[in-house]
């Protein structure tokens, strides 16, 4: 399966089932593994719209949104996914996203 082929049926099935949020999750990878960041970082926003328990989507998005140079809204995604795993009592992900977000302030500083 080509990579558009696999955004194609991932797009297929996130409209099929535009709450289940391991489809949109796989979509916006494959988006982001294709170099269309932009669209996925639109994919991890809608998946944290619809599902902000679903936590792996933070760290994805916050590394998508820096790779866009949207440093000022990665730190955001990273600490609402601190707040997410934080609630979700998800003590590994938390210290991630953490990490990460003290990576992206750094280079603020920089």
């Amino acid at each position: 399966m080509t990579p558009d082929q696999r955004i194609q049926a991932f797009r297929a099935f996130v409209a099929k089932n535009p709450d289940d949020a391991f489809a949109r999750y796989s979509l916006a990878m494959a988006l982001r593994t294709a170099g269309l960041g932009a669209e996925a970082a639109t994919e991890f926003e809608e998946l944290r719209r619809r599902r902000p328990d679903y936590v792996p989507a933070y760290l994805m998005l916050g590394q998508t949104l820096e790779a866009l140079g949207r440093d000022v809204d990665a730190a955001r995604a990273y600490e609402d996914g601190i707040a997410a795993a934080t609630r979700a009592n998800d003590m590994h992900a938390r210290s991630e996203l953490g990490q990460a977000l003290e990576a992206v302030r750094a280079k603020e500083t920089r």
